[in-house]
Parts: structure tokens; sequence; C-alpha cells
């Protein structure tokens, strides 16, 4: 997250655009890495921080990588979550799976699926499926998804699937938001997801939340957070 220059934001738009004043009035149109709704984090006049690339292959050498949204410092940039949580694995960090000293990336399982991570040791391996949350409505509650996703679904069921006597399965909520205090699945904007959330936890699909820092400075994982499959106050 080093070099990071900041501007306020004009507009996001056809989901990987985005319009923004620079600090020195300059107005450019980045790349936005996030194809999700951006609920709370795309707001007009908002405060962004971009990284910027010198690739001559790159149409638009902008990346817009944080947002200081209402309910605090927002990292959009969701492919992130899958470096940050690799680091707090290979750090020892996420208490339970520590005993795994082999870890892999993009390691096909599934129905032509990858899995963000694979954990091996003592004869025993994890596939790991890494969300990104940026959602965060009252009280610190976060959400995801943000929007419906079959492929999240998709992930959901193959994760079930996989599992063995010698194969846990695990979904990893990363939460780059830090106005979010607990996590849970968004039913009520995706009913189908919470549902198949909820039928690979009773098939021994675990979940995880963890917080991170969010600065212009550092992006890392943190701290554990609640995690519940339903808000406190639905229904």
């Amino acid at each position: 997250m080093d070099d990071l220059v900041s501007g306020r934001l004009l507009r996001r738009y056809k989901r990987f655009l985005a319009d923004i004043e620079l600090d020195g009035g300059e107005q450019i149109t980045a790349h936005c890495p996030n194809t999700g709704a951006m609920t709370g984090c795309a707001e007009p006049g908002s405060r962004v921080w971009l990284s910027r690339s010198d690739s001559p292959k790159r149409k638009y050498p902008y990346t817009w990588e944080l947002v200081q949204t209402a309910r605090g410092m927002a990292c959009i940039h969701s492919a992130r979550a899958n470096k940050v949580v690799r680091a707090a694995f290979e750090a020892g960090l996420v208490p339970g799976f520590e005993g795994y000293p082999q870890l892999r990336a993009e390691v096909k399982y599934g129905e032509g699926s990858r899995a963000d991570l694979l954990l091996e040791g003592a004869g025993v391996r994890v596939f790991v499926e890494v969300k990104c949350v940026t959602l965060c409505t009252g009280a610190g509650q976060g959400l995801f998804p943000d929007a419906v996703s079959e492929r999240g679904r998709k992930h959901l069921r193959e994760l079930a699937a996989v599992r063995d006597a010698s194969t846990r399965a695990l979904m990893f909520y990363c939460v780059f938001h830090e106005g979010v205090h607990r996590v849970s699945a968004a039913g009520e904007i995706d009913p189908a997801y919470r549902e198949a959330l909820a039928a690979a936890m009773a098939q021994g699909v675990e979940v995880l939340a963890w917080g991170a820092v969010v600065s212009p400075r550092e992006l890392r994982l943190d701290h554990p957070l609640p995690f519940t499959l339903d808000p406190p106050d639905a229904g």
C-alpha cells in the first residue's frame, strides 16, 4: 500500500470504472476492482486513495484502493483479501490452523473452480474460500454478499462437497471495513446465498470472520470478529 495518491470520487459507473478528481485538481478515470454493489462505499464526494501502475499495457493506470466512508475506512480492492488472508495463515495468526505448513493458492477443485487457498499438513488438507466484506449497516453489522451472488453460492456447494475425513472446508470472511464489528449473511439481499450458507454449515463447512487494519499505510488481517448466520436483529 505504498505511494498511494488521494482524491475525491466523482462517480463510479459501468462497474469497473470510477471518475476521480485528484488532490491537485486533475480529473482521471480509474479502474474499480470490485464487482459488487459497493453500497456505502461509492458515494460521490468521498475521499479515496489510488495506486498507479507504470505498465504501458494498462488503459487506466490508476486503481481505486481505499475510500473513507461515513462509517470508517474501507478497502474496495476485493482481490487484496486473498493476499492478506494468506499472509495471516503463513504467519500462524489464525487459531486452529497453525498445523498446516504447506500452502498453495488457486488450486483446482469442485465444478471447475479454483480454491483461493489450500492448506496441507499431517495428512489433512483445508480448502479455503475467501470473501471480502465491505457492506456495513447500522451498529457495526457487516453483511455478505452486497448483491446477488450465484458464484458465491457455487463456492459454498463446492466447499460442502469436498469435505471428508481428511479434508476440512473453510469459508473465510475478510472484513475490509473498519466500521464492521460482526458479520452475517445478507439474507435480505440474497436469500438463496443465506440458505446455501446454512446448508454448508450443516454439512461441516467452517466459517470465520476477521477484521483488518485498513489505512493508506497498511492493509493487514488483525482480529477475529463474531459471525452469526443472521444478524442479531433479523426477524
